[in-house]
């Protein structure tokens, strides 16, 4: 297994990740690095390029530019594949890859999912209507890769099944029509998924979920899988009192260097894809704070019921504030929280008094 610590990217960490954030890195790259476009706003869009092997990996992290974990993975990646590590020599052997860190620099910098036109680029895959898409279907097209890690952030929210796990990290072989057949390259990625999981399941068993496989042909995943190229789509969770997803970014560091050795190796099918229908799908059964009270408050809160509370992610002076909001009320069994609080007593506080008191000390709290 790999020691992490000796490739982490110390240069950045957190969740507000921009170019300005990545520069450091970049100058630490001794790979080629091309300008593949321009944002909106006239940012430029690099990718890497590393390695000398047939085998063509494509990967490329912010497509919504507040998803910022896999950025900090890819960085990771970045030095572990210019170390000495024998994996690693082996992989630029056998592979060639290619890694846009930052996809959506406008979105980044603004920590929103959408670019500079206010327009999601993960729902801008057939139409092409903005440059940064146009510039990442022309180096797809350039590159011509073998594979694609599409890679994201997802909430919170999401447990591994319905389980009192979270969804640390998620996986998922798109669809490439409605009927969601399983064509040979979405075997291919099954395959994949399966070997990551297997690793993944020695350092946070049972917390891997499977994305849901909708299809929708607006969506990158779906489009590249459409045209025949293997794609995994890679989700960044929620690990406990990680809301800066350090660790799940070794995580995902792990995983994605661990299905890199795969496809060097050429061991892709010594995994079966029926396994992956073994990780259990993500469910929507966390909070990040449940409020359970056992008394009547008053008529508006009957007995045994909670509040559950979550996030709200906002930039504040370049840096990230975990603002806290009611989601629901009510009985909410078999919904969990990432942090749990047991009420005793609040007969002296009126309703919306208890509801604000709750609010402003976890607001205090997350500052």
């Amino acid at each position: 297994m790999l020691d992490y610590s000796l490739f982490r990217e110390n240069s950045i960490q957190g969740r507000y990740i921009n170019m300005k954030s990545i520069q450091p890195c970049f100058a630490k790259v001794t790979a080629v690095v091309n300008c593949i476009g321009k944002s909106v706003n006239g940012v430029d869009i690099n990718a890497i390029q590393i390695g000398k092997g047939n085998k063509k990996v494509l990967m490329w992290s912010q497509m919504h530019g507040n998803e910022s974990t896999t950025t900090k993975a890819v960085w990771d990646i970045v030095n572990f594949l210019q170390s000495d590590d024998s994996a690693a020599l082996h992989i630029l052997k056998e592979c060639t890859i290619s890694i846009i860190p930052i996809l959506n620099p406008d979105g980044a910098n603004k920590y929103t999912r959408v670019n500079g036109n206010e327009i999601d680029l993960n729902r801008d895959a057939k139409n092409l209507t903005q440059p940064e898409s146009i510039a990442f279907r022309r180096w797809f097209e350039s590159f011509q890769p073998d594979f694609c890690f599409n890679l994201h952030d997802q909430r919170s929210l999401f447990s591994a099944g319905k389980t009192n796990k979270p969804a640390t990290v998620s996986f998922l072989s798109p669809a490439s029509n409605k009927e969601r057949h399983i064509t040979p390259n979405r075997e291919v990625a099954m395959k994949l998924i399966v070997a990551m999981n297997h690793m993944l399941q020695t350092r946070v068993p049972g917390q891997v979920g499977r994305y849901d496989d909708s299809f929708n042909d607006n969506c990158i995943g779906d489009t590249l899988q459409m045209l025949g190229v293997p794609t995994i789509l890679f989700e960044a969770g929620h690990y406990t009192d990680d809301y800066a997803r350090e660790k799940t970014r070794e995580l995902i560091f792990l995983a994605i260097a661990e299905a890199l050795k795969v496809i060097s190796r050429d061991q892709i099918n010594d995994f079966k894809a029926g396994d992956y229908f073994s990780i259990p799908n993500n469910d929507k059964l966390f909070f990040d704070v449940l409020v359970k009270y056992p008394e009547v408050v008053n008529a508006e809160f009957e007995k045994g019921h909670s509040i559950g509370i979550r996030y709200k992610e906002v930039l504040d002076d370049k840096k990230i504030i975990f603002r806290p909001e009611i989601a629901e009320i009510g009985p909410l069994e078999g919904f969990y929280g990432h942090q749990t609080i047991e009420c005793v007593d609040s007969k002296d506080f009126g309703f919306a008094s208890f509801q604000k008191e709750i609010l402003d000390l976890l607001l205090k709290i997350n500052k």
